[in-house]
């Protein structure tokens, strides 16, 4: 059978679910958390079949933590904001009542029967866990069976694959995934999302912590959502251990804040960037220059240059940092069983061999260089405006990224590896759209002030029309 001809995605024409505008309807008794979840499980029945972002669902327990839900709203004592909040969980995350395959043929069957830290606490907010959603291969980059819903012949981008499509699809309202090079910020771009990638350790990423630079992020239909999750998540297990967690002035969403400066941050994506993504980019510094905006770019400023000459390179930083963090986890997979895994893992495998302690700690060193440049900036200006992507979603099969054997079919993460290298949060606007393809728009700012870029993103949401190009 033919696949369905690509829908045209408009910024100001398609409307993505979101769950904070329906917990009226929760406490007036007019729509109850059971009536939600139906809405988003006849989606994901009438859709899933062809975009395939799920790897297991649960609809029984879906359902039965939606009913207990709808009792406490009628007893007028929900257990948070977020409660009824029908959630997926990438499937790297552990559950104890779905199994945890990690995109990866070596973990199939794989039932931990444990929840991950950030999972305890979705439950205890009262949210509703409908499913674990396709990753790529242990969260790298050999991708999973998800389609992009708008183009079936497109990958969602990787690793958070399911995640960023189960919002473009309207299946559900939020989704979790993680990010060590770009794979929450690139697949959010790709597929219409907000996205929060937070502080390095900003949320608790429970038993992932394996990478230096892994974090954990939230991807939604609304900024409001995607706030509140990550709130009501750090509000009961924090950040990672040693970290102080996401800070938050107050639980609700911020409001929208006009920066007064802005600093475009192009790294060493823009020199592969695509020219209609970087002309629709270009449009929406032109309408914040007319509000009043300044914008700075590199030969603006000698601390941007400064930043901008260090965050070159962060590409190959995070390639051999990741690499060699993960030699040892592989080593025991491939003793056990190769044959499960794909090429471009032992491809890691065989950098992150080769990668010595000496070489491992310049890298290190490279990266608090990056991150002493960006310090540098603080009292400089409000925040740094950027692409999260290369352009809209690629087809299937294109390289763009790889090095050698190490593939990157996904979407090529280049645009994200030097926010992900400094820790910095960052948050994807859905503003633009490319050849009737999503494209967002990267705020990101110093480290910690997480609750300042959803806040100046919201503004930029508010104060940028769409863009068409």
């Amino acid at each position: 059978m033919p696949l369905p001809a690509p829908q045209t995605y408009s910024p100001d024409g398609f409307r993505p679910l979101t769950f904070h505008d329906a917990v009226p309807g929760f406490r007036d008794g007019s729509d109850t958390p059971r009536a939600y979840l139906e809405r988003c499980l006849a989606t994901i029945a009438e859709v899933e079949p062809q975009v395939m972002a799920f790897a297991s669902l649960n609809e029984a327990g879906a359902r039965e933590a939606a009913d207990a839900s709808a009792a406490r709203y009628k007893a007028g004592a929900p257990l948070s904001p977020i409660d009824g909040l029908p959630i997926g969980v990438k499937d790297l995350l552990e559950t104890r009542d779905l199994p945890t395959e990690m995109g990866s043929a070596f973990y199939k069957g794989n039932r931990p029967g444990r929840d991950s830290a950030l999972v305890q606490a979705l439950r205890q907010a009262g949210a509703v866990i409908v499913g674990k959603t396709v990753t790529t291969e242990l969260g790298m980059s050999h991708p999973g069976p998800t389609r992009h819903p708008f183009d079936l012949r497109r990958t969602p981008g990787g690793s958070s694959s399911g995640s960023g499509a189960v919002i473009s699809a309207r299946m559900l309202p939020a989704a979790i995934g993680t990010q060590v090079l770009g794979s929450v910020i690139r697949p959010a771009s790709f597929n219409a999302n907000w996205a929060l990638k937070p502080t390095q350790g900003g949320i608790n990423r429970g038993e992932r912590q394996g990478f230096s630079q892994s974090t954990v992020g939230i991807h939604a239909g609304s900024a409001q959502d995607m706030w509140q999750i990550a709130v009501e998540i750090v509000k009961r297990v924090g950040g990672d251990p040693g970290a102080p967690g996401l800070y938050f002035t107050r639980e609700d969403p911020p409001a929208p804040v006009v920066p007064r400066r802005l600093a475009v941050l192009e790294t060493e994506g823009w020199a592969v960037a695509e020219p209609k993504a970087i002309a629709a980019f270009e449009q929406a510094l032109d309408v914040l220059r007319a509000q009043g905006i300044a914008i700075l770019r590199r030969g603006d400023h000698p601390l941007l240059e400064a930043l901008e000459q260090r965050v070159m390179g962060a590409m190959g930083l995070a390639t051999d940092v990741c690499a060699y963090e993960s030699a040892w986890s592989v080593a025991n997979m491939m003793a056990k069983n190769p044959d499960a895994l794909s090429e471009s893992l032992k491809a890691r495998f065989e950098l992150g061999c080769s990668v010595t302690l000496a070489q491992y700690r310049m890298r290190l060193l490279q990266r608090e260089e990056m991150r002493r440049a960006q310090a540098a900036m603080a009292g400089e200006v409000d925040g740094f405006i950027g692409l999260p992507a290369c352009g809209p979603t690629p087809m299937p099969g294109d390289t763009g990224g790889s090095s050698n054997r190490i593939l990157h079919t996904t979407g090529n993460p280049i645009m994200n590896t030097a926010s992900s290298g400094l820790g910095c949060p960052v948050v994807t606007v859905p503003r633009m759209a490319v050849d009737g393809l999503p494209l967002g728009i990267s705020i990101t700012t110093q480290p910690h002030q997480d609750e300042r870029a959803v806040a100046i993103a919201r503004w930029i949401a508010e104060a940028v029309p769409p863009i068409m190009v």
